[in-house]
């Protein structure tokens, strides 16, 4: 059983591959640190909203030191137009200060470190972990990569760790990063949602759900 999902998991990486040549992170960023704040926005918000505002934001606030001595109303006024931007805020600060004062003001590369800073889960972990180090300890699992994994019917699980424990046995380790970017390209734009496009997706015929 797993033989057969990790030669179906292979067959699905590979034909994405070919659809979306150019997959990668949508957000925008310049250093470790920027990506780290930018992806503690992004939850339950679109990358693209979080970009819209990360300019201005990265413009004001230009170091690790300037997140971790700012003023947390002022800092939650220039995030509000993002949701649940008061716990967003603090977890931008206080994950700053902890840099700064347990690993000398460098964003740490390990899943165990990331995950010990304020705000930071696994998924945001891992997201940095991913884009900025190249480094493959987990799989990312958003609201995509879960649906469309359960449709594929890579996974039966709801829960995103479970999700990704199903994922982890089945993709090669050297696909995990570029999975989640490649399901989240064909959810924007194939397998929507609320309206997928099944008639013209490159994955129908290894779809079970497909009609």
């Amino acid at each position: 059983m797993i033989k057969n999902q990790k030669q179906r998991a292979k067959k699905i990486i590979d034909l994405l591959k070919k659809e979306y040549p150019d997959s990668g992170c949508s957000l925008k960023y310049k250093s470790a640190h920027q990506l780290l704040v930018a992806t503690i926005l992004s939850a339950q918000t679109s990358d693209e909203q979080v970009n819209k505002i990360t300019p201005d934001l990265f413009a004001k606030y230009k170091a690790i030191e300037d997140f971790a001595g700012a003023d947390l109303n002022q800092l939650e006024n220039d995030i509000k137009s993002i949701g649940l931007y008061h716990n967003k805020a603090k977890a931008i600060k206080h994950s700053a200060q902890m840099i700064l004062h347990e690993f000398g003001g460098e964003v740490p590369d390990s899943l165990a470190e990331l995950t010990r800073l304020p705000g930071v889960g696994r998924k945001t972990a891992s997201v940095v972990l991913g884009t900025w180090f190249e480094k493959a300890e987990g799989i990312v699992v958003d609201t995509h990569v879960q649906r469309i994994s359960r449709f594929l019917g890579l996974t039966y699980e709801k829960n995103a760790e479970k999700v990704e424990k199903d994922l982890m046995e089945i993709i090669p380790v050297k696909d995990w990063i570029i999975f989640t970017h490649l399901v989240i390209d064909h959810g924007r734009a194939v397998c929507i949602a609320r309206r997928p496009q099944c008639e013209i997706c490159a994955l129908r015929k290894q779809c079970p759900s497909a009609p």
